[in-house]
């Protein structure tokens, strides 16, 4: 029996200078940061990928994002091994409890494709790891003991790189856990590997809804035919899908850019869900973008287009502390009395703040909802 397409895409991906050089027209500088960098961060592609991107152009944005850069031995003074503070709160080996109530598993170090931005560096690519069903075992005992935990995210690495058995034993072990309502699992195959999600999977990991899929998207670019498929399979199985993208200069810090991706993945039944600030990775600073970046972006999609493609902008914060959103500031002023305050467009409006001192009052408001007068 043949192999499965995804299997040869994965056992095929780009790996070293050479096999690079076949697919895109190198210039000397990336040359030179694959043989030196990759000892820091490997570099792998897989020929999906690669065929959509730019052979020539060295500011391709799907480029940029998997191609080696001399960059990344530049290193700020802000630079962070384990910038999500991840470490500190790993309670078993592979498992991180940082909020009350959801955990996340480090299912694998392995990726279709290596990111040169990655937030968890310091352990995907390092070697060829998953976490065994005996290293699994006190994972398991953890979750049964804190009953309190309800969401588990399966992540990595990319999950959906084990073999269906393997993710259905773990999923199954979850499953069984019953103060666990909800699964999630974060990847990026849909993008990298599109050739992954066939029917035997989707029919698969449909038995153990609720099942969530997080998908890492960055660019309209990666949304390819393959990719399209792959979500319409998924979707039709009864999984919600959302997105998650990262923030990266000269990649998608545009409106244009960030508003195109966002209708793109509606289109395909994909929720936008967060743009996550560039964590600060070591060697990842030429990516970064500042934060008035993220929030001219945010201005330019709420009021500009459907609020189903308005994700959450947020920052991991540096050392552990979670997510916090970063909002635009529409609120002007607000008093015991009223909230005054701006629309997309910059109009200003007034609206009556109620609390349980004052007496309940009634309102005349206009039609425009821009004067209020007392009954």
């Amino acid at each position: 029996m043949s192999e499965p397409d995804w299997c040869y895409q994965f056992k095929n991906r780009v790996t070293t200078q050479e096999a690079l050089g076949k697919w895109l027209n190198l210039m000397v500088e990336e040359k030179r940061a694959i043989n030196y960098v990759t000892q820091r961060m490997p570099l792998a592609i897989t020929p999906h990928f690669l065929s959509l991107v730019d052979k020539d152009n060295t500011e391709c944005p799907l480029r940029r994002q998997v191609v080696p850069s001399l960059e990344e031995f530049r290193v700020s003074a802000y630079d962070l091994l384990d910038p999500c503070g991840e470490d500190k709160d790993m309670v078993v080996p592979g498992l991180v409890h940082r909020y009350p109530d959801r955990v996340v598993i480090f299912l694998t170090n392995i990726c279709a494709i290596y990111c040169r931005f990655c937030t968890r560096r310091r352990l995907v690519g390092k070697s060829s790891h998953t976490l065994s069903e005996e290293e699994m075992r006190p994972i398991y005992d953890y979750l049964r003991k804190n009953e309190k935990i309800r969401d588990v995210l399966i992540s990595g690495g990319d999950p959906l790189l084990l073999p269906d058995e393997k993710l259905e034993e773990v999923l199954k072990n979850l499953h069984r856990i019953e103060h666990i309502e909800i699964l999630r699992i974060g990847t990026r195959v849909p993008v990298a590997l599109p050739q992954r999600i066939n029917l035997t999977l989707c029919q698969m990991l449909k038995k153990y809804h609720p099942l969530y899929l997080n998908i890492h998207f960055n660019h309209p670019g990666e949304i390819s035919r393959e990719t399209k498929l792959a979500c319409q399979l998924l979707a039709d199985h009864g999984i919600p899908l959302g997105s998650q993208t990262v923030l990266l200069k000269g990649i998608n810090d545009s409106p244009k850019v960030m508003m195109k991706l966002m209708h793109e993945l509606l289109k395909i039944r994909v929720r936008p869900y967060y743009i996550y600030q560039c964590d600060l990775a070591v060697g990842t600073e030429h990516f970064r973008t500042p934060i008035s970046t993220g929030l001219r972006i945010m201005s330019a999609l709420r009021g500009y287009t459907s609020g189903l493609a308005c994700p959450t902008y947020v920052i991991d914060a540096p050392g552990g502390g979670g997510k916090v959103p970063i909002n635009v500031d529409y609120v002007i002023s607000r008093t015991r009395k009223r909230i005054i305050f701006k629309n997309y467009q910059g109009r200003v409006f007034v609206y009556p703040e109620r609390n349980g001192v004052e007496s309940v009052t009634t309102l005349n408001v206009n039609h425009k909802g821009e004067n209020f007068t007392k009954k």
